[in-house]
């Protein structure tokens, strides 16, 4: 048996980045039930990211007699070195090579995590490429598999944070290029799903987080410096990166025909000041505000995934208690802030 993380064993804090590594891909016990059993091996496309390594490592743990292939460019030699530590089996590939694509291993379970989010504005074509024209490719090389895949909250409107924000059936009315390049990829995806009766699931992700990066980090990182904490996005939803994981994968065994969205993110909407205040009693700090809370933002609900899934097993609490242990000590980040509180759509 897999060994598996539940609430009532998770650590006080986490000692480091192979603690944290070896804490995200811990499997829950329910994902460890359904992934076991879940027909065919698993390959994830565009493994090379701030996710996809643990998600890799989740799988193999989840399910060890499965095969999980990861695929990715692999211009960080070390992210391949410890997927292959791991057991999970790595090909380097250009998803834009539709040759390449065609080579892959044809498995019957996808997870696809390609996508350009972070400087669309200074080259909107390339992250068209990678969002709506990948996606394109992929499908029609896999129509056979079931395909989960990648998507975000900024595909909904703004919602009133009184509301309890938007489920699946809100249709989508993006900001900037990056969300309208997902509506992209969720429309290429949704069409070819048409096409071949190739099930799926969209995951519209909203905040993931680990200790190295994430909503909770920018907010702690700021009080500990002093920083102004812009406040005009005064309402965000964060989830533990290992629950987000297993949820995404076992949407494997949620797919519908043709694909459909699934929210995928915290059960709550935290206040982003509450949560300066509480790392400022943890940090010792006072936090420094900038602006007043606007009355809406990019809001959705999770009831679906917690009808599927349950909630999840880091409480919000804990989260703030191990980003705040994090933080105090100055361990490693990734350097890539979040930027939740941008407004207009561009990143």
């Amino acid at each position: 048996m897999s060994q598996t993380i539940a609430f009532d064993n998770l650590p006080d804090t986490i000692a480091d980045e192979v603690a944290l590594e070896e804490l995200l891909s811990t499997p829950p016990q329910w994902l460890v039930d359904r992934f076991s059993s879940l027909e065919g091996d698993l390959i994830v496309l565009g493994v090379g990211g701030k996710v996809g390594p643990t998600l890799a490592r989740m799988a193999k743990r989840a399910a060890p007699e499965k095969r999980v292939i990861g695929v990715a460019r692999f211009s960080d030699q070390d992210v391949k070195a410890r997927l292959e530590s791991w057991g999970v089996e790595t090909i380097s590939c250009d998803l834009l090579d539709r040759d390449a694509v065609a080579k892959l291993p044809k498995v019957k379970n996808v997870i696809y995590m390609a996508g350009k989010k972070f400087g669309t504005d200074e080259e909107p074509s390339f992250a068209w490429a990678m969002n709506a024209h990948v996606p394109g490719i992929v499908a029609e090389e896999f129509k056979d598999s079931r395909i989960v895949a990648f998507s975000t909250l900024c595909v909904y409107p703004f919602a009133s944070i009184n509301s309890g924000g938007w489920s699946e059936d809100v249709q989508p009315k993006p900001l900037g290029d990056y969300a309208n390049s997902c509506v992209g990829r969720e429309r290429i995806f949704r069409h070819f799903s048409n096409k071949y009766k190739t099930e799926g699931r969209l995951i519209r992700l909203n905040y993931a987080i680990d200790m190295r990066y994430g909503v909770l980090y920018d907010i702690a990182s700021w009080v500990r410096d002093g920083t102004p904490i812009p406040i005009e996005t005064g309402f965000a939803s964060v989830i533990w990166q290992g629950d987000s994981t297993a949820q995404i994968l076992g949407s494997l065994g949620h797919c519908t025909t043709p694909t459909t969205p699934l929210n995928v993110g915290g059960p709550e909407h935290m206040s982003v000041r509450m949560a300066a205040m509480e790392f400022g009693r943890r940090l010792g700090k006072t936090p420094v505000f900038e602006g007043e809370e606007a009355g809406d933002g990019w809001l959705n609900n999770t009831l679906e995934a917690q009808r599927l899934f349950g909630y999840p097993t880091v409480p919000l609490a804990k989260m703030l208690d191990w980003v705040s242990d994090w933080v105090s000590r100055d361990m490693p980040c990734h350097n890539k802030p979040t930027c939740y509180e941008v407004r207009d759509g561009y990143f």
